[in-house]
């Protein structure tokens, strides 16, 4: 690194406390604190001529920043980017699903490159499908959440509370947690129900979390920062020993992470707990408990929101989100597509389809900023949103389809590979041994992404029926 530094003409100087190194890149002075009595801070300390004579190099584990060479050893031990020891409910792709490459061809074409023909086959494969399924999502009842319920944290919270798994004494896991919204609002509707452990599942760092606010006594939040990809719930400490009642949930969990999600719950978490054969309820209770404590736990077993029968996942409730972001390997609902005659080939092409739902129509500047603010004044304050209102192009598709179809067809379209999608899902929690459903949770103004998909256990209480 050079030993003098770089500096701008009439561009004033750093802030007091800050590096003095100019990043020309950027046109502005490093923004880094500096030690007491130093002028750089350790990435930019080469610059400065006392120490040239020590030379940095790049990090092994991470090009993006620089270490003094004879420091490195030390460096390693302690770097951001070293890999960590793996926790024990990390097993390496145990939701991940079979793989089978004899399925997926090598080159798949976009749409784009398809031909007329190609595309009217791809069509009427999918409208073929479609002609089997109800669709319940137009069911004239379950607008009545939406109505009520304008902003999505408070709908998502409603149809929760409906299907009554809102309770003392449950453990719910919120996939894609991002800040930790949605549990935080669970938490609230909760007020002082016993026994309550959250754990929020996110594999990226966040920033301005709000589960670290909470400090109710009832109530504990777990952070796990990992790919739900590699999540075993039964080796996650408060679900091996304290065997509460799983409640799944989710903000509009991306494409792939709705399917590795289902099977991480319905799979390999409620498989393992059958495997163990469980101890009856009132046999592992009396093991830790006086018997003051269990006839209070009988009593409180009768309350209209504590499930009379215990199981490993009470509920599930989802918002659906970026079908296009969907993957065929990890897809759940394999078994329905085939079924129906389909394929990998026809998944690939309808996952990109189902983008059209939202983002496959151009509108001009004036109209996109119209609309766009009137979806901004209905939008709950919420940065982790992942539809883009449906004026940004995402689809290589867009512009260079064969003159087939209008924009409501288009529209159309989408919407039913989303819905042949989400069937699969509904199929599979069947399978399971789920109650599953689908239904519109707020006001396309709100969210273009606006399908909740719920399921319960079969022998819990049937829900409130929506469609």
């Amino acid at each position: 690194m050079a030993a003098s530094v770089p500096m701008p003409q009439a561009t004033g100087f750093p802030a007091e406390g800050r590096c003095s190194y100019y990043v020309e890149k950027k046109k502005r002075f490093c923004r880094m604190v500096v030690a007491a009595g130093k002028r750089f801070c350790g990435e930019h300390a080469g610059a400065a001529e006392e120490e040239d004579t020590r030379k940095r190099i790049l990090c092994p584990l991470d090009p993006k920043h620089t270490v003094y060479e004879d420091q490195l050893a030390k460096h390693l031990k302690k770097c951001n980017s070293r890999e960590k020891p793996k926790p024990d409910f990390f097993i390496q792709d145990i939701n991940a699903g079979l793989k089978d490459e004899t399925e997926i061809p090598e080159q798949l074409v976009p749409i784009s490159s398809l031909s007329e023909e190609q595309l009217e086959n791809l069509i009427k494969k999918l409208r073929k499908a479609s002609e089997a399924l109800q669709d319940a999502l137009n069911d004239p009842k379950n607008g009545d959440s939406a109505t009520k319920h304008l902003k999505q944290q408070a709908s998502i919270l409603g149809n929760i509370e409906k299907l009554k798994l809102l309770g003392p004494r449950r453990c719910f896991i919120e996939f894609g947690a991002g800040k930790g919204k949605l549990s935080h609002w669970v938490d609230i509707a909760l007020k002082d129900a016993e026994k309550v452990h959250f754990i929020l599942v996110e594999k990226v760092t966040t920033r301005f979390k709000v589960d670290g606010k909470h400090r109710k006594k009832n109530s504990v939040f777990e952070r796990l920062q990992i790919d739900i990809q590699h999540l075993c719930l039964s080796k996650i400490p408060v679900l091996r020993e304290r065997k509460l009642p799983v409640v799944g949930i989710g903000k509009h969990l991306c494409g792939v992470a709705t399917d590795l999600a289902l099977r991480c719950l319905v799979e390999t978490y409620a498989a393992s707990c059958e495997e163990r054969n469980e101890e009856p309820l009132a046999k592992r209770i009396k093991n830790d408990k006086t018997e003051k404590e269990i006839n209070t736990l009988a009593k409180e077993g009768n309350e209209k929101n504590v499930p009379e029968k215990w199981t490993p996942v009470a509920g599930i409730v989802i918002a659906l989100c970026c079908h296009h972001r969907c993957d065929w390997r990890h897809y759940v609902g394999k078994e329905y597509f085939r079924a129906l005659g389909l394929g990998a080939v026809e998944f690939h092409y309808f996952q990109r389809m189902s983008s059209w739902a939202t983002c496959g129509m151009r509108k001009t500047s004036l109209e996109a900023s119209t609309i766009t603010a009137k979806r901004k004044d209905n939008q709950n304050d919420d940065s982790e949103e992942h539809d883009d209102g449906g004026y940004r192009i995402t689809d290589d598709s867009t512009n260079s389809l064969p003159g087939l179809l209008t924009v409501e067809e288009k529209k159309k379209i989408g919407h039913l590979c989303k819905l042949l999608i989400d069937q699969g899902r509904i199929q599979y929690l069947q399978q399971k041994g789920f109650s599953p459903a689908l239904q519109y949770y707020t006001d396309p103004l709100v969210s273009l992404e606006n399908v909740l998909l719920t399921a319960l256990p079969n022998h819990s209480s049937s829900p409130e029926t929506t469609a």
